[in-house]
């Protein structure tokens, strides 16, 4: 398979790069340790195409395909892992799904103003006692003619008090088991919808994650998200896509590590020369390069399964258990050839440290991945 970059996917890495340096890098720090939401840097990523790539441009996105977006997410992982993850449920869960399984009225209403990043979204599957298992939810909505009635809480929701729409998993018909599931598109500011506390998070300090609290809102039929019983095929369709997503970001995160790594090796010097040189710290970067590279390959090959509509559950899963392990791996190694001075926040390979580790439990934890990769090749 030829992964060789077309012209414009070189400009548009190339562009994602200039604006991971120019916007984000400025303040990440800071960002960080305040746990501060990156507006301006949003919505500039907004005014560039980055909220709505796949997105068709009839309906405000980009147009582009999986493999620029991941192109994108690797170049903006690099400097600011939090601000990644925004754009990240933005384009490939909530805009696919509306755009994938969306009605003609729900896609005019909702998917524009997400695409050009006038608004932002929210995708609302985890709950206390049901993380990544979409069967097992307790969040019901009760079929009242005209309209549902959501009961229930989210738990661990990225954009959780920036985003103006979300897309919340529901329980309809509790005989059904997940055939009575279904996806809700719910408006921030609807009658008994409350956002609770923002968590206070290990890394991706910068994203705004809440628990979101639903007290008999009423939800027009209209907002639903396909036939009815449709929520768990959109939940585990549109999760293999996001896969993919965080597989970028883990991948950014270690390739954004190495490249501070390998550039301070050859500053820092001890025993009369650079720490390049010694063999130690030369293989320590010799592991990190190839991990990534093959880290890379897997992500590049789930990007173009998608793109070439092929089914993309095991590339995916597979990218994103393995980039996720690299990228703990990497920065761990990072910090270690900063010595003391990795672990001060000036040099930024602790906060990377800190962000890899949620690459490997959000979309699924490392063990629900090899949960999909071991029942794909085990089923022929």
């Amino acid at each position: 398979m030829n992964f060789t970059l077309t012209e414009e996917q070189e400009m548009i890495k190339q562009a994602a790069r200039d604006f991971a340096h120019s916007e984000l890098l400025p303040g990440v720090i800071e960002r960080d340790e305040t746990q501060q939401f990156p507006s301006e840097q949003v919505k500039k990523m907004g005014e560039l195409g980055f909220m709505g790539m796949m997105v068709d441009p009839e309906y405000g996105g980009s147009g582009l395909d999986t493999l620029s977006y991941v192109l994108t997410m690797e170049e903006l992982s690099k400097i600011d892992a939090s601000s990644s993850v925004i754009m990240s449920v933005n384009n490939s869960l909530v805009c696919w799904g509306v755009e994938t399984f969306g009605s003609k009225q729900q896609k005019e209403k909702y998917l524009k103003k997400l695409a050009s990043g006038e608004i932002i979204g929210a995708f609302c599957l985890s709950e206390p006692e049901a993380g990544s298992d979409a069967t097992s939810q307790k969040t019901t909505a009760i079929d009242k003619g005209d309209h549902y009635v959501l009961n229930g809480t989210k738990n661990w929701i990225t954009n959780g008090n920036s985003a103006s729409v979300y897309l919340v998993i529901a329980q309809t018909n509790i005989e059904k088991g997940y055939k009575g599931i279904n996806a809700l598109i719910i408006e921030k500011g609807m009658p008994g919808f409350e956002i609770g506390p923002k968590e206070n998070k290990l890394g991706i300090r910068g994203s705004d994650t809440h628990s979101l609290i639903f007290n008999d809102v009423i939800v027009p039929k209209e907002n639903r998200i396909g036939d009815d019983g449709f929520g768990f095929k959109f939940a585990m369709k549109t999760l293999a896509g996001g896969r993919i997503g965080i597989a970028a970001q883990a991948l950014g995160i270690a390739a954004g590590a190495y490249e501070l790594a390998k550039k301070y090796s050859k500053e820092r010097r001890a025993f009369g020369k650079e720490i390049a040189n010694h063999q130690a710290i030369a293989f320590k970067l010799a592991d990190m390069h190839t991990q990534i590279q093959a880290a890379r390959l897997l992500v590049y090959k789930a990007a173009t399964d998608k793109d070439m509509g092929n089914d993309y559950d095991l590339s995916g899963a597979m990218a994103k258990l393995y980039a996720s392990q690299v990228a703990m791996e990497t920065t761990v190694e990072a910090v270690q050839i900063f010595g003391g001075n990795g672990f001060v926040k000036e040099y930024h390979v602790e906060r990377m440290m800190r962000d890899a580790k949620i690459t490997q439990i959000y979309e699924g934890t490392s063990e629900i991945q090899k949960m999909v990769i071991s029942r794909s090749i085990l089923k022929n």
